[in-house]
């Protein structure tokens, strides 16, 4: 353990050994040499070395307990979660919850500063970010729409981009309009990434505020059915959503889609590897009787390009109204990522069983969560 004393209005970059990213993401802003104590041992160093350690404790008036680094760099896609790392998750969520309740002047991430690099247009993923880093005491810059006003318009590549904002901040959560940008800018970086969404990829932090709702809802993520319905070809949140629910037991997933955006077969093997069952099905109204989850997607237009006509084809083919309703179970939840159009009937919102903006709150908690763990661990 690493113990020193800093200024409130100084920091320190904190790297573990063998060249891994930020644990503490930190900088100091000093040229003085600090004594520090590493296991009993005296070390004298200038500011202008780089300090590699596994945790930090600041001794100030604003506290940063660093304990166990967190167990992943960045976070990229689903696959990186199994049951263990995700029930640690939710529980540090459920801490976030009674500090968002309760202490709402928390300086968990006190002198930390985070870049929000938005290439695609985004209202909760981008806004609840922001809210958690503010919430938990930390400061943001932000760009809404980065592919038309930021450098990338000149032509500037993604990694020269990563490069210089890096520079800048202590962690990036990005949205990009190309599959595999997050995986291609976490290894640039030297800080953490967060992919908030890579094209029809994936985009892992909204599937992990949807397992945190379904557990918190359903109560159990063990022995469920869910319906996935609607964009399932181009929608990442399904994607990502069918990854970490893969890791639990007797789950079982029904696709019901128009046939131009079905689940595409990656998604399907990979589910047959895990032995986890799924079927499609063209009847909304038989999955909805059968499901504790229906999660509702909107076709999305934008990864249509020219093709308006299949897009018109596939809209409204499936809509939850009062008549899935009325074939719910009363136990079983509607969800869904938002923005919606017209695929949930305005209606519903007044039904209990409808928990998407509930769904949209947890989202807060989780990215606190994850913002916590990836800058100063557990």
């Amino acid at each position: 353990m690493l113990s020193r004393g800093l200024p409130s209005n100084q920091s320190m970059k904190c790297y573990s050994d063998f060249g891994s990213k930020s644990c503490s993401s930190l900088f100091l802003r000093q040229s003085s040499p600090i004594s520090v104590n590493i296991d009993k041992m005296n070390l004298n160093f200038s500011m202008k070395n780089v300090v590699r350690c596994g945790a930090l404790v600041a001794e100030n008036s604003h506290t940063f307990l660093v304990g166990k680094k967190f167990q992943l760099d960045d976070v990229i896609d689903g696959q990186q979660f199994d049951r263990e790392l995700l029930s640690n998750i939710f529980e540090v969520a459920r801490e976030m919850e009674r500090i968002e309740k309760n202490s709402p002047g928390s300086q968990i991430l006190k002198g930390y500063l985070m870049a929000t690099l938005f290439y695609e247009p985004s209202t909760r993923t981008r806004l609840s970010f922001e809210s958690a880093m503010k919430r938990l005491g930390g400061e943001v810059l932000t760009t809404e729409n980065a592919r038309e006003f930021s450098s990338a318009a000149k032509g500037e590549t993604l990694e020269d981009t990563i490069r210089t904002v890096e520079r800048y901040s202590d962690i990036i959560v990005m949205r990009h309009f190309e599959s595999g940008a997050a995986r291609r800018a976490a290894a640039t970086a030297s800080i953490p990434i967060v992919n908030a969404g890579d094209g029809p990829g994936q985009h892992p932090t909204q599937a992990l505020l949807d397992v945190y709702t379904i557990e918190r809802e359903i109560g159990q993520l063990d022995g469920i059915k869910v319906g996935l319905v609607g964009d399932l070809a181009n929608g990442r949140t399904v994607r990502s959503l069918a990854y970490l629910l893969a890791k639990y037991y007797n789950v079982k997933f029904f696709f019901v889609a128009p046939d131009v955006v079905k689940m595409k077969d990656d998604i399907k093997s990979y589910l047959t590897s895990q032995r986890i069952e799924w079927e499609e099905s063209a009847d909304l109204m038989e999955v909805a009787s059968m499901c504790d989850v229906v999660y509702q997607t909107r076709i999305q237009k934008e990864r249509f390009g020219e093709h308006i006509d299949l897009y018109e084809e596939a809209r409204g083919k499936y809509i939850v109204d009062q008549k899935v309703m009325s074939v719910l179970q009363k136990h079983a939840v509607i969800m869904h990522p938002l923005p919606r159009l017209d695929e949930i009937t305005v209606d519903v919102d007044a039904d209990p069983r409808a928990a998407y903006f509930r769904q949209a709150k947890n989202g807060l908690y989780i990215r606190m969560a994850l913002l916590k763990l990836l800058l100063v661990g557990w």
